[in-house]
């Protein structure tokens, strides 16, 4: 799930912090790494990238982060239940037995937690898999079925998605299954913890992916990334 790394547009509570430019470049990296970790997950387990993106018109800025694997699909809208309903439906829809929303500000998430998440959403009977964020909400969600009571009444970018949306699950008898919790880098506290992570010092998050292009961005700009 992403929005074109453009300035001025993307990251913008990070950007109060280190600069509109300096926001776009690094949510660009954090795209290319979290479809690195897409990409690190076995082939076998027949899995698929996409980049569900906004706005449209962005497409070429868009392939020139992606894979070349990656399919895009534009999902805009201005409620975001609505987009990520609406990027279920399709995925759905295309074919695929089961979708996993990952969002795009996670650069270290681990390709073994994505590995988990399809082996959980592939075990009988329907259910929800849930990687809850550390600021409350969620980096993850997996489907089977386009449920759209999960995606009501949540008061999208506050500590309670996560929480709310385990209730709108068990409000429909949905079971639930939860990976580990990771962490989103959205603003100056959660970019420490990413450098921290970078320096070896990782503090609650451990063995975390390579992030590969977001190390080699803080490195370009004179940060000892190891």
């Amino acid at each position: 799930m992403c929005k074109a790394p453009r300035a001025g547009r993307t990251k913008t509570r990070l950007a109060a912090h280190i600069g509109v430019s300096a926001a776009a470049e690094l949510s660009a990296c954090f795209l290319r790494d979290v479809a690195a970790a897409i990409e690190a997950v076995p082939i076998e387990l027949g899995r698929t990238g996409y980049g569900v993106y906004a706005p449209a018109g962005t497409e070429a800025e868009l392939r020139d982060v992606f894979p070349a694997g990656f399919g895009l699909r534009l999902q805009a809208g201005e409620e975001f239940g609505s987009v990520l309903l609406g990027a279920v439906r399709d995925l759905l829809a295309a074919g695929h037995d089961g979708v996993l929303l990952v969002n795009g500000d996670s650069p270290t998430l681990p390709p073994v937690y994505l590995a988990s998440a399809i082996g959980m959403l592939r075990e009988p009977g329907d259910r929800m898999v849930l990687g809850p964020a550390a600021d409350g909400g969620y980096y993850l969600i997996g489907l089977k079925l386009p449920h759209a009571h999960l995606f009501e009444g949540i008061a999208w970018g506050t500590a309670s998605v996560a929480q709310t949306t385990r209730q709108r699950a068990a409000e429909i008898g949905l079971a639930v299954a939860e990976l580990p919790e990771w962490y989103d880098v959205d603003d100056a506290e959660t970019l420490a913890w990413l450098r921290a992570e970078f320096a070896g010092n990782p503090g609650r998050f451990r063995a975390g992916g390579r992030a590969a292009a977001t190390r080699a961005l803080l490195a370009k700009h004179g940060e000892a990334v190891p």
